[in-house]
């Protein structure tokens, strides 16, 4: 089968025919392929010196050179892409998870100043809207039964509040296992001229 040198192939038989080779990142001698050195150099790997590789295809699809409108560029020999992918909190699109909030335990305390003014009989009770009591035997000018009224500014002093906090769960989602990352395939073979019509440019 004549080809020119270098030429690759889709092949679906499990082996190579004489003068070609799968391509599946073989390193050769330079010296024994020097043509098709002179066509591959180190691209597809190899030292340069004494040997260069084949191209590998194994487990993988190619992709044409160059940019199209809108894609990524790629050049001769670039290799990339994975099987499975971990998504990352910005890749993952925006949502929101159910926070359930128990009451806390225990029972809240405060503890209560109250400012209050002694006086004598007769005298102005209360003043300036604080509680006060008559020092007079038996009188008192406040107490369950008396009038409401707007206590003033500091009459009322309450500190050392205790109030147990509630606890909020958060629910979790999610396992951290990778997704796959593969296009529908149909696995065949890829080989190589090792032999044949040496290219020419024009």
């Amino acid at each position: 089968m004549e080809a020119f040198l270098s030429a690759i192939l889709l092949w679906a038989a499990n082996f190579a025919p004489r003068g070609w080779a799968f391509c599946q990142g073989q390193i050769l001698s330079i010296a024994q392929n020097t043509a098709l050195f002179s066509l591959l150099g180190t691209t597809y790997g190899g030292n340069g010196q004494t040997t260069f590789a084949l191209p590998n295809f194994a487990s993988r699809v190619p992709v044409g050179t160059g940019q199209g409108p809108g894609l990524s560029s790629y050049v001769l020999g670039q290799q990339s892409g994975v099987e499975t992918v971990t998504l990352i909190t910005t890749q993952i699109p925006q949502h929101t998870h159910i926070a359930t909030v128990a009451a806390g335990s225990g029972a809240s305390s405060a503890t209560a100043t109250l400012k209050g003014i002694n006086g004598p009989g007769g005298s102005d009770l209360p003043g300036g809207n604080y509680p006060a009591q008559d020092t007079a035997a038996g009188a008192t000018v406040y107490g369950s039964a008396g009038t409401p009224v707007n206590m003033n500014a500091g009459a009322v002093t309450v500190s050392n509040i205790t109030v147990p906090l509630p606890t909020v769960t958060n629910s979790l989602t999610g396992g951290n296992q990778p997704h796959d990352n593969i296009q529908p395939y149909l696995a065949i073979n890829y080989i190589i001229a090792l032999e044949g019509i040496y290219p020419s440019r024009n």
